[in-house]
């Protein structure tokens, strides 16, 4: 049985209404998703079991939207496609507003923390706050996981109506090995009797995970409940190894810090503001639309590319909308709104939620999240280093700050005669190097041992601070001959969601091949785009997740 697909998916009929290359189009993200992010067209094409030229026209339509990347013969999800999951976490708030708190409690019990919300009979994570260990949780934000071989499931079933237990007897029934849960193992054992369980987890108001996922997985987990509602609003687990602690370690010795943080996170959700919707602004969708048609002709499909605009209408302020304001955030005509919610609701991405509103259901996170929640900066950076590299016909890097040493965390080559060849993983004087001075431009201040690597080699504190002021001022620096005679090297900043530089990026040169006024007009605007792309995509990738620098 294919992930996601559940009993009442199969049995439901599609609705007349509903928008046939939007179905085809999500079936294609879901796929990639399963696949870990990247599979071939040929694969595709077997997966979804739709034409290779209906997989061709649905790929083309999603490169064109910046959702995938066509590398040869595969598609690879870019970090783009995030603003579908990002646009469900924001209208959701619960990451925003409680992540701080588990962050807090994962560094004082150094254990995982993560938090869950219920996706009909299984559950999803929203967050997850964990600990880099040799044996680490391999689950991401976005993975489906059976109710049944969680600690979060039972809790969630307290809520489930007569309706949900009979689906879940039936996706039981039908995936006994849970073959459709892709993100854990095979069934070990046949487990607790659920029904029982969650009758008990009913009177303790906690759940204890003893080895369920896999041999040596423990889980305690405690319920946040909506100040508003008194339902669960999502579920706090404490996540361990049995080589730190057992079961009934993290019953006894866990579960009362845990009870505490919860608390403290359902005072901050009593406390919350109303959240603003966001001020509306015009919509270029429909002439993009357009120019991509004109463009691509049959190969890009406009009512996919619409219908998936959809689900971004969503968001902080947005959780819940009617027809006309989706039509309204969207720029599109109120019918072909209605078609893309229609198809959405039948595919269980969005929900009515009473006075003819809808709102978006965890399962928008199974289009592209998992496979990209945990993305570094370095793969996230290397298809525009790439690209990069092919049009200036230089080598291009990415660097961070390590002490007072620069770090290459990635790299693209040039095939030439002579070339720059410096390796992954290597260091250098970050006050030598072109981008050594854009990082330090934007640090706090230091001494520095400056030592003179070449002639040229700045050694004056003074005047390096004076360098640092230039770079700060004009966005780039350039340093010629100072880290090695011969070479040439200019490099710009690449800034995070909130501004701050997380790394820079550059290319280097013999200095025989450009003046300096030459690089500086030939070279700098494609190294400037390169790190708006950049940091572009970290802004979409970073917005509800961690993106680790190297």
């Amino acid at each position: 049985m294919p992930a996601e697909i559940t009993m009442d998916d199969r049995s439901a009929a599609v609705p007349a209404e509903a928008v046939a290359p939007l179905i085809r189009g999500v079936a294609v993200l879901r796929q990639l998703t399963e696949a870990g992010g990247v599979l071939s067209l040929s694969g595709l094409e077997r997966a979804t079991g739709l034409a290779r030229s209906t997989v061709d026209r649905i790929t083309a339509t999603l490169a064109r939207m910046g959702y995938v990347r066509l590398d040869g013969r595969d598609a690879v999800l870019t970090p783009r496609v995030m603003e579908l999951g990002n646009a469900y976490l924001a209208a959701l708030r619960l990451p925003a507003l409680l992540d701080a708190r588990a962050d807090a409690l994962a560094d004082e019990l150094d254990e995982s923390v993560s938090l869950a919300v219920g996706d009909r009979d299984g559950i999803r994570f929203i967050h997850q706050a964990t600990r880099r260990r040799a044996m680490s949780l391999s689950f991401r934000i976005g993975d489906l996981l059976p109710a049944e071989r969680t600690a979060p499931g039972p809790l969630f079933a307290t809520e489930w109506t007569d309706l949900e237990w009979r689906r879940w007897r039936e996706r039981r029934a039908a995936d006994p090995e849970d073959m459709g849960f892709p993100a854990v193992p095979q069934r070990p054992s046949p487990g607790p009797d659920f029904e029982r369980w969650t009758a008990q987890v009913g009177q303790d108001g906690w759940a204890l995970d003893d080895q369920l996922i896999e041999p040596g997985l423990v889980a305690v987990s405690v319920p946040v409940r909506d100040p508003r509602t008194g339902g669960i609003a999502c579920v706090a687990s404490v996540v361990s190894h049995t080589s730190r602690h057992t079961a009934d370690d993290l019953r006894n010795s866990l579960l009362p810090r845990l009870r505490s943080a919860v608390r403290a996170m359902e005072n901050d959700l009593r406390e919350a503001p109303d959240a603003e919707p966001p001020a509306a602004s015009p919509t270029g969708l429909a002439t993009w639309t357009g120019a991509s048609k004109q463009e691509l002709g049959r190969e890009f499909v406009e009512s996919l590319a619409r219908g998936l605009t959809v689900l971004t209408a969503f968001g902080e302020g947005r959780a819940e909308l009617t027809l006309t304001e989706v039509a309204q955030a969207t720029g599109l005509a109120r019918a072909t709104a209605r078609r893309a919610l229609i198809t959405y609701e039948h595919l269980g991405l969005v929900t009515p939620s009473g006075d003819h509103r809808f709102a978006l259901t965890p399962r928008v996170l199974s289009l592209g999240f998992p496979p990209l929640s945990r993305t570094t900066l370095p793969e996230l950076a290397l298809p525009h280093l790439t690209a990069l590299a092919a049009r200036i016909h230089e080598s291009a890097s990415l660097a961070i700050l390590v002490g007072d040493e620069i770090q290459y965390t990635a790299r693209v080559a040039t095939s030439r005669v002579m070339s720059v060849n410096i390796a992954v993983g290597t260091r250098f004087p970050a006050y030598a190097t072109a981008l050594g001075r854009v990082l330090l431009a934007d640090a706090p201040p230091r001494e520095h041992e400056l030592r003179p690597l070449t002639p040229r080699t700045l050694t004056d504190p003074a005047a390096l601070a004076a360098a640092l002021e230039t770079v700060r001022t004009q966005g780039y620096a350039l340093v010629d001959e100072e880290l090695e005679a011969g070479l040439r090297s200019i490099a710009v900043p690449v800034r995070d969601r909130t501004g701050r530089v997380v790394a820079a990026l550059n290319t280097a040169t013999h200095v025989t091949g450009r003046t300096v006024a030459e690089y500086v007009r030939d070279v700098l605007p494609e190294l400037t785009a390169t790190a708006g792309a950049i940091e572009a995509d970290l802004r979409v990738a970073g917005r509800f997740t961690r993106v680790s620098a190297a």
